[in-house]
């Protein structure tokens, strides 16, 4: 073998490796099973220091409705409203990588901004003094509309994640009532580490029957 060969082998050698050191691994759900395009979950989060449940799409302040905002649900048995993941283009893969951007769906069956999609999006319209809103009504094609899911590390045995986006880090700041809200952020202090849960509809049912005869069925999602 000549030498301008052994050099191309040895460079598709580095680059080959480089790529296997770069390639993501598959995000975990709370029971170790591989996150996937065809099931449902939801998204709780694990650090805020509130003593709520999971995310559910809501008004952004308590002077307006839509487009919603995204906060984590005051009450802590409330798992939070479910979502799906899709990639944004056509693909036949269905596990997600923490390499992968991917949209996110809520599956409410409740939607009163009915003019707006359920996909999340960072707000692009925010001023540049202020942290971004991350809101729903976005679009699947559009890169303010993909995020990632990048692996934090582990608490009780599960594996806990932060998403970004294109344009930085996920994380909340007290909004209405100081209830965490999902922001665009630079400060890293306030980045958000969530877990998976696989959508399950005998939870969900427990915990409708439970606000039912609390009476606290909150508008407009639980």
């Amino acid at each position: 073998m000549n030498k301008p060969a052994v050099v191309s082998f040895l460079i598709t050698l580095l680059l080959a490796a480089a790529v296997c050191i770069q390639a993501g691994e598959p995000v975990k759900e709370t029971v170790g099973n591989d996150l996937k395009t065809d099931q449902q979950y939801y998204i709780q989060p694990v650090n805020t220091n509130f003593p709520g449940g999971g995310l559910v799409p809501a008004p952004p302040t308590l002077g307006s409705l839509c487009p919603l905002g995204i906060v984590q649900t005051a009450i802590a048995f409330i798992p939070g409203v479910p979502v799906s993941f899709s990639f944004p283009n056509s693909t036949m893969k269905t596990t997600i990588s923490t390499d992968d951007y991917v949209n996110i769906e809520f599956k409410s069956k409740f939607w009163l901004c009915d003019k707006l999609s359920k996909f999340w999006k960072v707000d692009e319209s925010s001023p540049a003094t202020e942290e971004p809103s991350i809101l729903v009504g976005g679009t699947k094609q559009e890169q303010n509309s993909w995020f990632k899911i990048e692996k934090a590390g582990e608490r009780a045995g599960a594996n806990t994640y932060k998403l970004t986006s294109f344009a930085g880090l996920i994380g909340t700041k007290p909004g209405a009532l100081r209830i965490p809200r999902l922001v665009l952020t630079n400060d890293k202090a306030k980045t958000l580490l969530v877990i998976f849960k696989k959508f399950d509809e005998a939870t969900i049912t427990t915990s409708t029957s439970r606000v039912e005869k609390l009476g606290l069925r909150m508008f407009p999602f639980y």
